[in-house]
């Protein structure tokens, strides 16, 4: 119980110092980003369909980053582009189509939101799958004004039973639940910290009341296996059924490897490593996060867009 209420006095004290600091801004992006991720998501369905991962290369920062499920973090454009490669010899793309949701701007990036369609056939067996899922793109703005896309994450609406063929061994990844995190350094550092250890006490006890408070009013969380929650009543509703099913964590460890302080946006790269039983089950899962979180009007710092990944 101290140990809960020190957690609970550290956001507090963040809290505090920061308010009134930031104000909400417009995120409404310009038609010359409009048309730009227009045009990058024809040139990605081509890709897909043509079987030619080069079409999206120029798209692409050098520190690119993917965060697919199933597949531990991919870092760098030439790792990306091995990952393509690999993804289209092993399926053939019958039919692939990307629908953004929203297009926000953060400021110096750039986040898209958005659905996809993937109908495709493994060309071993031939056998056919139809999957559905959505994504989180961020781009960066470089200092002639282009636009770099410096990570991708994704996950899918329904529960998968080919997740070992989504899974590419041969790839280099980077196991980032098990690399160096970030240190605790500043005040942003130190904030997210105190709230990575609040959501493991939180996690850990399936308190859905307190879990919720995680996310503004008109928050987004792409969670895996489910469609899209956006907004406190579908977020609430979500969360209380979650907790009902998760499992007893004997451990749970939350941390970031990246931040990207904004401003009144805060992009946090975080990963976890879960002990978990269940019954006479037990186990130890990872899993990493992109998470948008936004300063509000009183200081707090909530969660604006959240999409997690299982490795």
């Amino acid at each position: 119980m101290i140990q809960y209420r020190w957690i609970i006095l550290l956001v507090l004290l963040t809290i505090v110092n920061s308010a009134g600091l930031f104000a909400q801004s417009d995120l409404k992006a310009d038609e010359k980003t409009i048309a730009y991720l227009k045009q990058f998501r024809s040139d990605y369905s081509r890709s897909m369909l043509e079987k030619n991962p080069a079409l999206i290369q120029a798209y692409c920062a050098e520190t690119i980053r993917l965060m697919p499920e199933y597949q531990k973090t991919i870092m760098g454009k030439g790792n990306a582009l091995l990952y393509h490669n690999a993804f289209r010899t092993r399926f053939v793309v019958q039919e692939f189509s990307r629908n953004e949701l929203e297009v926000n701007d953060l400021g110096s990036m750039v986040a898209e939101i958005g659905q996809f369609i993937l109908k495709m056939n493994e060309k071993r067996t031939g056998k056919a799958y139809e999957l559905m899922g959505k994504y989180v793109n961020i781009w960066e703005k470089a200092a002639n004004g282009a636009l770099l896309l410096m990570t991708e994450a994704w996950n899918y609406n329904h529960p998968l039973e080919i997740g070992d063929l989504l899974t590419f061994k041969e790839i280099p990844v980077v196991d980032v639940a098990v690399q160096a995190h970030m240190p605790i350094t500043n005040n942003i550092s130190f904030e997210l910290a105190a709230l990575n250890r609040l959501m493991e006490a939180t996690v850990s006890q399936h308190d859905y009341r307190i879990w919720a408070q995680f996310y503004a009013d008109d928050g987004m969380f792409c969670y895996t296996g489910h469609p899209i929650y956006k907004g406190k009543k579908e977020l609430d509703a979500f969360l209380v059924e979650h907790c009902k099913g998760l499992p007893i964590f004997e451990k749970l460890d939350i941390r970031n490897d990246r931040i990207d302080h904004l401003g009144t946006y805060v992009i946090e790269y975080a990963s976890h490593i879960a002990t978990v039983r269940n019954g006479d089950w037990s186990g130890v899962g990872v899993g990493k996060d992109l998470r948008i979180w936004r300063r509000e009007k009183d200081g707090s710092l909530k969660l604006f867009r959240h999409i997690g990944m299982y490795d």
